[in-house]
């Protein structure tokens, strides 16, 4: 396996807080943690994220690259992540949690490995998030795309106007690109929202979140 050399993936874990039935992946951006991601959305919202049946997976990735809409994508440290990535959600699938009950997205390049991992190697997951997130032009996902006749998952975009990081029209041009590939997208975008967490943008993703994995009725009988 190509995973990471020796590398179990460092995570954070949100339980659920009742009965497990749907598991997320929230992917954080260059130079940060998933701890520290996590804190970050409990800054944002004055509390942790939590559903009483989603488990929230942060997992922690290695330093990535530099961010450029036109530089070209480092595929190999991209691979490397997807099959780390791809481990994690064996896992969860091991415990009991089917392929389409469960969401992958991120915050920034978490974003873009999160549509990398969904779009090139787990097409029959539940949904995909991207916040303040692109691909780059002639990016790996597009060209994938091309060969593709199934139905893909949703994808959920969020992005702030005065992003100076990464450019709103480069998140725009990233849906245009996918819809035309046969993705089903929502794109949101918020005024005067730098690149950052907003507390209107994580409340838009919880509603979307429960609607792609609603609440299963308690199997009795």
């Amino acid at each position: 396996m190509a995973a990471a050399s020796g590398s179990v993936l460092q995570r954070c874990i949100v339980s659920p807080t009742g009965r497990h039935s749907a598991s997320l992946i929230f992917l954080h951006g260059s130079g940060d943690s998933g701890q520290r991601l996590r804190m970050w959305i409990k800054q944002v919202l004055n509390q942790d994220l939590t559903f009483q049946h989603i488990k929230i997976i942060y997992p922690t990735a290695p330093p990535r690259f530099k961010i450029s809409n036109d530089c070209p994508e480092h595929l190999e440290s991209i691979d490397v992540m997807c099959q780390v990535l791809t481990d994690l959600i064996a896992e969860e699938v091991k415990s009991g949690i089917k392929k389409n009950r469960i969401l992958i997205g991120g915050f920034s390049m978490g974003g873009c490995m999160a549509m990398h991992l969904a779009y090139r190697n787990h097409q029959d997951v539940a949904g995909v998030f991207a916040l303040s997130s692109f691909l780059n032009k002639a990016s790996a996902v597009y060209q994938a795309l091309q060969k593709n006749n199934d139905v893909l998952p949703e994808l959920f975009q969020c992005h702030g106007t005065a992003d100076e990081l990464v450019l709103h029209s480069w998140a725009e041009e990233t849906n245009a690109m996918l819809k035309s590939l046969g993705v089903t997208t929502k794109f949101h975008s918020f005024p005067d929202v730098y690149h950052e967490l907003s507390k209107p943008e994580l409340d838009k993703l919880k509603l979307w979140i429960l609607t792609k994995l609603p609440r299963e009725m308690e199997k009795q009988q």
